[in-house]
């Protein structure tokens, strides 16, 4: 069994060397320093996580040796010593942080006993870390957060999909995490090292959709100052995500096609076809079916895009996933925003697993973000979410699309105009809001930041 490492800091060497024989004949592993300075260098090289530091010491005292190794190994546990006569100063040290202090002239059984019980809380702090990584891991699969039955099984999917250069189709509505699962299937593929590259199709002008993905060639248009590759190179021998391959028009569909038949690609402005190696992974979050049926999308492209299908199911599907997620949110925004958030209030927890996330994962994310960012206290409170989140349902005979309208205007009121955050907190894409913008007739002083 490895022995436990402790570092004895005190300018006087009898105290030192009395402390460090009593402690390696009970069986721990002693290091030593007579300074401050020559205690951090310690620490720096043996990441020491239990010391044992004089209060008064010429040059740098016991607390400001403790702060300072704090920066170093921040889980480190420091035992103050301190002389009969201070032990206020002692005291003032455990509000600084120390775990305890010891009085000199000092007894060895009642330092060992701190020394030992000390150890065993370090332990069961590396336990619960320990026992957290495992349920974390449990429930992650390349940074996705679940524990349903039914993402376990798409999980699987990717596995199995992921070695193979197939075309994979994920599809779901908006904010489900269709990005992340393809990041995954990349990930787990042998091109991992290489290049992984995102389009959405719904972001750009249809005028500028194919120069985007096929590059074009210096004069071959207005602004076209100089040759540049598209996505479709920039993603040879590693992946290409195209999102929201809905969107697209038909002609763009056209060389779609040829490029994913030939492998090459031909630069707008050129008549030369380059060799590109990609894997394709497209999403969507229409019914690309319905789309066919309509004339509005090309059969031979979607059995060409549609080799595997992975279905995402809406996050009101698989409740028993949001409380993860949220936890997972909560941890990552409290240490982006450096807040001490630690918790839900029974009321937020229960508002969550009722909720229906129309915007799905990414509507979670914003409202527990929201929530960090709001709260004064550890827990989050009902208070802190969202009002239009939490008022009761509108009465019945209201129209889908009245409460589509009422929800955007009241989200564009709340951001004063702002098209960018009222995407986010709707849990839509940017271009998605401006057709809703027109379709409802929602005029608004547009702030595109």
């Amino acid at each position: 069994m490895k022995k436990t490492k402790l570092l004895v800091v005190d300018d006087e060497d009898i105290v030192r060397e009395s402390l460090h024989d009593w402690l390696t004949s009970v069986g721990y592993d002693v290091l030593t320093a007579k300074s401050g300075a020559e205690a951090l260098g310690i620490i720096k090289l043996k990441k020491v996580k239990i010391m044992i530091a004089d209060l008064i010491m010429p040059g740098m005292n016991g607390i400001e040796l403790m702060k300072k190794a704090g920066t170093i190994v921040p889980t480190i546990s420091t035992v103050i010593i301190t002389a009969h006569g201070t032990i206020q100063t002692a005291i003032a040290a455990m509000r600084e942080g120390a775990y305890d202090y010891i009085e000199k002239p000092f007894c060895p059984e009642k330092v060992e006993l701190i020394i030992r019980n000390l150890v065993e809380h370090h332990n069961l702090i590396e336990e619960n870390i320990s026992l957290r990584r495992k349920v974390e891991d449990r429930h992650s699969f390349e940074g996705i957060i679940a524990k349903s039955s039914r993402m376990a099984k798409i999980f699987e999917l990717i596995k199995t999909v992921a070695p193979t250069n197939t075309t994979v189709l994920i599809a779901g509505e908006s904010g489900t995490g269709k990005e992340m699962v393809a990041r995954a299937i990349h990930r787990q593929s042998p091109r991992r090292d290489n290049p992984f590259i995102v389009t959405s199709c719904a972001a750009l002008p249809e005028t500028l959709l194919e120069s985007e993905l096929f590059g074009y060639e210096k004069g071959s248009f207005t602004g076209a100052a100089e040759r540049r590759k598209g996505k479709f190179e920039a993603a040879d021998k590693g992946t290409l995500f195209l999102d929201e391959i809905g969107e697209i028009d038909g002609n763009t569909q056209v060389h779609l096609l040829r490029a994913l038949e030939e492998k090459k690609v031909t630069r707008i402005g050129s008549n030369e076809q380059t060799p590109v190696d990609a894997r394709i992974i497209t999403a969507t979050n229409k019914n690309l079916r319905t789309m066919i049926e309509k004339g509005r999308f090309r059969e031979d492209l979607y059995y060409r895009l549609n080799v595997v299908t992975i279905e995402l199911p809406p996050l009101r599907n698989r409740r028993e996933d949001i409380l993860p997620l949220a936890e997972h949110f909560l941890k990552e925004y409290a240490r982006q925003n450096n807040k001490p958030v630690k918790s839900f209030s029974t009321e937020v927890v229960e508002f969550m697993l009722n909720y229906d996330w129309r915007g799905n994962v990414r509507e979670l994310e914003n409202m527990v973000e929201r929530g960090v960012v709001l709260s004064k206290n550890k827990t989050i409170a009902l208070t802190e979410i969202p009002r239009e989140l939490t008022q009761p349902a509108p009465a019945e005979g209201r129209t889908l699309a009245a409460l589509e309208k009422s929800q955007i205007q009241k989200v564009l009121e709340e951001t004063g105009g702002n098209i960018a955050r009222t995407a986010k907190i709707l849990g839509i894409h940017r271009m998605t809001l401006y057709n809703k913008l027109k379709k409802h007739n929602i005029s608004v002083a547009l702030l595109d930041t």
